[in-house]
């Protein structure tokens, strides 16, 4: 049984549909949702930036929350939302195991350039690698 459902959100179309396909998972099981997002730290990361990364990335997260919470309340739901900082399929599995959630739901692509994927692995990959969970990709 799903009793707990991660979502990762970016912002992107595709993280949007990951959340809707959340939704109707949580609302056939019954099941808590946490969304988490994730903001990358400046390189190399000062500890001064970082507070203010953090609060850029809080700020701009709430705006979209303010959609996504309304989509949830219709059906309900009342979603947990977390902003963290850090490499993304890192914080998504650690939230995960700390939350001890049954599926992570995410996109397949997310923001960033070909070269910032290319770069870095596809966040998806690394994700479906090392999570402990049920991982669905939405596409």
């Amino acid at each position: 049984m799903i009793k707990k459902i991660l979502v990762a959100f970016d912002g992107s179309q595709e993280s949007d549909k990951a959340f809707t396909l959340a939704l109707d998972i949580a609302s056939k099981y019954s099941a808590q949702v946490l969304v988490i997002s994730v903001a990358r730290p400046p390189e190399p990361p000062i500890a001064v930036e970082m507070g203010a990364v953090l609060e850029a990335a809080s700020e701009y997260y709430a705006k979209q929350a303010g959609g996504l919470l309304e989509r949830a309340a219709s059906l309900g739901i009342s979603p947990r939302f977390e902003v963290r900082i850090g490499h993304p399929a890192e914080q998504i599995v650690l939230l995960a195991n700390e939350e001890d959630v049954d599926m992570i739901v995410m996109g397949h692509r997310g923001g960033g350039s070909f070269l910032q994927r290319w770069r870095l692995g596809s966040i998806a990959r690394r994700v479906m690698n090392y999570a402990q969970c049920s991982v669905v990709v939405v596409r």
